[in-house]
């Protein structure tokens, strides 16, 4: 009984240092958003789910009292990945030292989604040749700003890791 009253302790506190670091993850995309940065979203939404079904799991297992090492360990190695992929996204940006590279675009469509992490977007047409459309960040002042049909140059970095990242948008 104390044995398992201390797994779930241990699970609780490392969930809660988990969603902390989940938390942490969308406010650095925020900061330094990545070009493809649905994709990463995506990503990340898969892993945050994996890895609480994951501490469900062990929990079950340990009520059963079934073995539970390998599954623990698999969920203890998970815990840190949203701070890394944080930290990476965060010195990406933050330490880019690369001058933009200016893309000429236009306006097709506007997005934006209400709620405590708001996320406003641009829909532009593509500059990369395997692309249609560009989902471009943007801050509550260049989303009123631009219009459908308007001309806009996004601003591209290159990002320390290799990750390309928007610096912003302006107006041709």
């Amino acid at each position: 009984m104390a044995a398992e009253f201390s797994l779930r302790k241990k699970l609780l506190n490392r969930t809660a240092f988990f969603l902390l670091g989940a938390l942490a993850f969308i406010a650095a995309s925020a900061r330094y958003p990545a070009l493809d940065l649905d994709g990463i979203l995506i990503f990340i939404g898969v892993l945050f789910f994996f890895t609480l079904g994951l501490a469900i799991w062990v929990e079950r297992r340990a009520l059963r009292h079934s073995e539970l090492e390998v599954l623990k360990r698999i969920y203890y190695a998970l815990i840190p990945v949203p701070w890394l992929l944080a930290l990476l996204l965060l010195g990406n940006g933050a330490l880019d030292n690369s001058r933009p590279h200016l893309m000429d675009s236009r306006v097709v469509g506007k997005f934006s989604m209400p709620g405590p992490f708001q996320s406003r977007r641009l829909i532009v047409t593509s500059w990369r040749e395997d692309r249609k459309y560009e989902r471009v960040p943007v801050d509550r002042s260049d989303f009123d700003r631009f219009s459908v049909g308007d001309s806009v140059e996004v601003h591209v970095r290159d990002g320390l890791a290799g990750i390309p990242w928007i610096a912003g948008v302006s107006s041709e």
